[in-house]
């Protein structure tokens, strides 16, 4: 509003100024100030109505309404809808215009082809310029949503995409790790009641049994969690299950001391499971690497996140064969502490022996959340050269330049083909209308001003016939304006009107040479000086 408001009054002042300037009195000046005013604030709501108005109204008046004109041509190319009727328009408008401008002119006089040269500049040009500029924004809107929608699809596919990812995995860790240990536990099992084993024996098959259903049991939670996002199983899996690792841990051989402190919070789901998994694959490790040493497990409540940790001291004399380590369990613990907002460190420590931490936050927040849904998504996009499900990325996404490029390009050709070849017809339509411009403002110059020598050379009394034959016929647009200025012609005489090319150096007057014929002669040749404002 502001900015229309603004517009509008310069375009009001501008109009009053121009209008003033030509000699038109205070009246007319305001009229044609508030006609401004009007135009401009209604181009927006009446584009059609307001050009065709416009020009009317130039055709009526001076060069008061040319700026208007031209803004609302810009305002009209925008906003009026369909090729049809922005044709209709304009050659409405150009009618109105040229009508009254060339009510008393011939239409393919100078005149004429200035006022259409100029209808063109001020109304032609602007009004495809802004319909060119409103067209491309169109496009560039739609662009913007199809990449929005291409965006929103490509996040529903990616998630069907992991679904079907996580429930291939889930099938197949239950076909084969499922029955292997379905026959470990159901093979110590029966070794756990065999009258030829020691109670020590019995005992640590027990423990190998119970190890078994474990596994089973968080196979089985994983698989639910993979399938589907639920756990099958209600078994403790987070900090509520760290005291079963524990136990199971006292229960191999092992002295393991659980360590507390802080007030307990309630942690979200990722990293309640993050932090039962740093325990149970430091105890784990420590099982693996350390044997023999003292284990001690740590749950810190501190003020903003909980630190979980296992510690083993130096390693015993017990000496046991090398452990087999796939090298990737505490990887996989950074990224799942990672993902739910915290941290792991692992390193040694000072006096012998090993140290796995995890620092993991009680609320991660929805940006740390999102932050990792988005690089999971992201983590989905394959390689060059990569097939999704042979062991690279789930779906193959495209360029997203490319989808620009196929949007843009479906009309490309059709589309330049018209512009070029309505551009070159626009553009030898007015180098013509400019040639045949300069032809008739020579031949207007040819027959409209006479040389001061030539003036001189002609005598008083010489016969009419011959003097005609020496002067140009003075048929121009140039000396339209020149009858009846002047001094008074000689009665019975019959008068030629001449523009001298030796103009005064000032801008606003004209050198006139006259010459005055009666029964066949020249009677009077005179030279004066007249206003052009006149």
């Amino acid at each position: 509003m502001v900015g229309e408001s603004l517009l509008a009054a310069v375009m009001a002042l501008l109009a009053g100024v121009l209008e003033y300037d030509t000699g038109h009195g205070v009246l007319l000046t305001a009229l044609v100030a508030a006609a401004t005013l009007v135009f401009s604030a209604a181009r927006r709501v009446l584009p059609a109505t307001s050009l065709i108005g416009v020009a009317t109204l130039c055709g009526m008046t001076d060069a008061g309404l040319l700026p208007l004109l031209a803004v609302v041509a810009w305002s009209a190319g925008r906003r009026i809808e369909g090729a049809l009727r922005a044709l209709a328009a304009w050659a409405a408008a150009l009618v109105a215009f040229g009508v009254l401008v060339l009510w008393d002119e011939h239409l393919f006089s100078f005149v004429g082809l200035f006022v259409t040269l100029l209808f063109l500049v001020t109304t032609v040009v602007p009004g495809l310029a802004g319909r060119y500029w409103s067209q491309r924004r169109a496009l560039l809107d739609t662009l913007r949503e199809r990449h929005v929608q291409l965006l929103r699809e490509r996040r529903m596919v990616a998630g069907q995409a992991r679904l079907r990812e996580r429930q291939r995995i889930a099938r197949d860790m239950h076909d084969s790790l499922g029955h292997q240990l379905a026959l470990i536990a159901v093979q110590t099992g029966a070794l756990e009641v065999s009258q030829g084993l020691t109670e020590q024996q019995r005992e640590a098959v027990g423990v190998l049994r119970e190890a078994s259903v474990a596994a089973m049991h968080e196979l089985r939670a994983v698989v639910g969690v993979l399938r589907d996002g639920t756990v099958e199983d209600e078994r403790p899996g987070g900090v509520a299950g760290v005291g079963g690792l524990v136990e199971a841990a006292e229960a191999a051989g092992r002295p393991v001391r659980l360590v507390r402190s802080g007030e307990p919070r309630p942690l979200g789901a990722p990293a309640d499971h993050a932090a039962y998994r740093v325990v149970q694959e430091g105890l784990t490790n420590a099982f693996k690497h350390a044997p023999g040493a003292a284990l001690t497990v740590g749950l810190h409540y501190e003020a903003d996140s909980l630190v979980v940790e296992v510690a083993n001291g130096p390693e015993g004399s017990a000496k046991q064969p090398a452990a087999v380590s796939g090298g990737q369990g505490l990887t996989g613990l950074r990224e799942r502490a990672r993902l739910a907002g915290g941290m792991v460190h692992a390193g040694p420590v000072e006096g012998g022996g090993f140290r796995v931490a995890g620092v993991l936050p009680y609320d991660p927040g929805p940006e740390a959340v999102e932050a990792a849904e988005a690089e999971e998504a992201d983590d989905l996009r394959p390689f060059p050269g990569e097939t999704p499900g042979d062991g690279g990325a789930v779906v193959e996404w495209p360029d997203p330049r490319e989808e620009f490029r196929s949007l843009m390009g479906v009309r490309r050709s059709r589309g330049c083909l018209l512009g070029c070849g309505f551009g070159l017809v626009l553009a030898l339509g007015l180098g013509a209308l400019a040639l045949f411009g300069a032809g008739k403002l020579y031949e207007a110059m040819t027959e409209g001003q006479l040389e001061p020598r030539d003036f001189q050379r002609v005598r008083v009394g010489s016969p009419e016939s011959e003097v005609r034959g020496r002067l140009p016929s003075g048929d121009s647009f140039l000396t339209s304006g020149l009858r009846g200025r002047g001094p008074a012609v000689p009665a019975g005489a019959e008068c030629l009107s001449l523009l001298s090319t030796d103009a005064p150096k000032a801008l606003d007057t004209d050198r006139v040479y006259r010459f005055c014929f009666r029964d066949g002669k020249l009677i009077e040749k005179l030279e004066f000086k007249v206003k052009n404002d006149q």
